[in-house]
């Protein structure tokens, strides 16, 4: 039974779709005026993971992720850099999908873009203006915060306690500090649309209220998005999608933990943030994305080169594990040997694993869990000796724990195998050098029949080992 942890309820709940079995999701997307730091590329990941284990459990999701292309940070950089907000929102939207590929997350069902749907928005203001939620004001619209008894329930803030320039605009209009725009008359200079209350362009919250419900409908299943997205930019979403349409726009709300480094928020505003891509141009991109899911969704991470190095060491790990799995496989098939009966030791360990990890990510998507699972899985491969399972069992195991990994965006690609391959030669090297290790080490321990039983199975598959002074050597017959 999957359980996820709702920010609104603040708990963990069962989930249980609105549709059957079709789940419908919406991640807020990038604001394209810049390369994403590396806290925004966790959000990225953290959600392409859930993703993929919802459509493991045999969910089909449908998963929608915005762009924002048109917003006050998009107008100041693009004046500032002298090109047209549309050009600048072209440049950065590139980058994304490069950064996405690299990171290995898989495609959207649809990535909208907030310019492709001001109709919806004007539509949508329009509604909450005719049920009293709203207010026109020289050409500017409000939502009027005050007409909304549930406000604060998702951010747990209380609207009393809100004051101007602190955690709202300041802006003399507002009938009230704690109101926020729904729609922004034109400036000189800024895009604009036509609308009934001025030429202008939406607010802010209102682009990912109408996306969602345009692709998803209302209400939807998750919205997922960063903890520094609860207030005011969720909180207001709900505000907007209750007063236009008389309902709760959503029925699970998941948010990832911040990104810190040297334990202080990462944000650009501070300063004290890496790219994504000056990460990704100095690190394996798999080792990257292992990081970002290494801890729990929901708690912070925090960014340093150690975690960086420890999470290429634990990447490299597991292809070790798997590549020595398949130069198993290679000589046992190139041999034309009799297949080995199934190990139960093995058989039981790859149940195990599939158990395990499922268990965990059920708990929330509780990624370090699961990922302690494949890991307690390759100690278990580790240790197996020569006789241990045939080929059929060991593709039982390299099948298993591949789509594990692929829940976890960890694609181990297999190298080919063939005459003259360098990278297969070394496989097949590695794994018959570390067969005659396990057998010095049992005819150290005097365990002969062990060590005579690896030389005669390395003798069945093709190849010979001859003890010298200098200790074994051998060759493919």
């Amino acid at each position: 039974m999957l359980k996820v942890h709702n920010t609104l309820s603040r708990k963990k709940e069962e989930f249980e779709p609105l549709e059957g079995n079709h789940v419908r999701m919406y991640v807020c997307g990038p604001t394209v005026y810049d390369y994403p730091h590396i806290g925004n590329a966790r959000s990225f990941a953290v959600f392409d993971t859930i993703r993929r284990f919802l459509e493991y459990t045999g969910y089909r999701v449908t998963y929608v992720t915005n762009f924002t292309d048109v917003d006050d940070k998009m107008i100041d950089r693009a004046n500032r850099d002298g090109v047209a907000v549309s050009d600048l929102a072209a440049k950065f939207i590139a980058e994304y999908r490069q950064i996405a590929d690299e990171l290995n997350l898989k495609p959207a069902t649809v990535n909208p873009r907030a310019t492709e749907h001001i109709d919806d928005i004007v539509e949508m203001v329009g509604l909450i203006l005719k049920n009293g939620k709203g207010y026109a004001v020289d050409g500017d619209v409000y939502f009027d915060v005050s007409e909304l008894k549930e406000y604060g329930a998702l951010s747990g803030i209380n609207p009393e306690d809100l004051s101007a320039g602190a955690r709202v605009d300041v802006d003399e209009k507002k009938q009230d500090p704690r109101d926020f725009a729904l729609w922004k008359a034109e400036k000189p200079g800024e895009p604009s649309w036509e609308s009934p209350w001025s030429k202008g362009r939406p607010g802010w919250h209102a682009e990912c209220s109408v996306m969602g419900k345009h692709y998803l409908g209302i209400p939807f299943d998750i919205h997922g998005g960063g903890q520094d997205l609860i207030f005011p930019h969720h909180e207001n979403e709900i505000a907007q999608s209750t007063a236009a349409y008389g309902e709760q726009p959503v029925k699970y709300w998941l948010h990832n933990g911040f990104l810190t480094i040297n334990k202080d928020k990462m944000s650009k505003s501070e300063g004290n943030f890496a790219t994504a891509r000056e990460v990704l141009d100095n690190y394996d991109h798999q080792a990257v994305r292992f990081y970002l899911i290494s801890g729990h969704y929901r708690q912070p991470l925090d960014y340093n080169d150690d975690a960086l190095r420890q999470a290429t060491q634990s990447v490299e790990r597991i292809r070790n594990a798997v590549d020595s799995v398949r130069g198993r496989i290679s000589i046992l098939e190139k041999a034309g040997s009799r297949e080995a009966e199934a190990d139960e030791k093995l058989s039981e360990a790859i149940a195990k694993l599939s158990e395990g990890f499922v268990r965990e990510m059920s708990d929330d998507f509780n990624t370090p869990g699961g990922i302690a699972e494949v890991f307690a899985f390759i100690r278990e491969l580790n240790t197996l000796t020569p006789e241990v399972g045939g080929a059929a069992v060991l593709r039982e195991a390299l099948a298993t724990l591949g789509v594990l990994l692929e829940i976890l965006g960890l694609e181990m690609s297999e190298k080919k195998v063939g005459e003259g391959d360098s990278s297969s030669s070394e496989v097949l090297k590695g794994s018959i050098d570390l067969l005659l290790e396990l057998r010095e080490d049992a005819r150290k321990a005097k365990n002969f029949a062990t060590a005579d039983k690896i030389r005669d199975r390395l003798a069945e598959i093709g190849v010979l080992v001859e003890d010298t002074k200098d200790g074994p050597t051998w060759k493919l017959k």
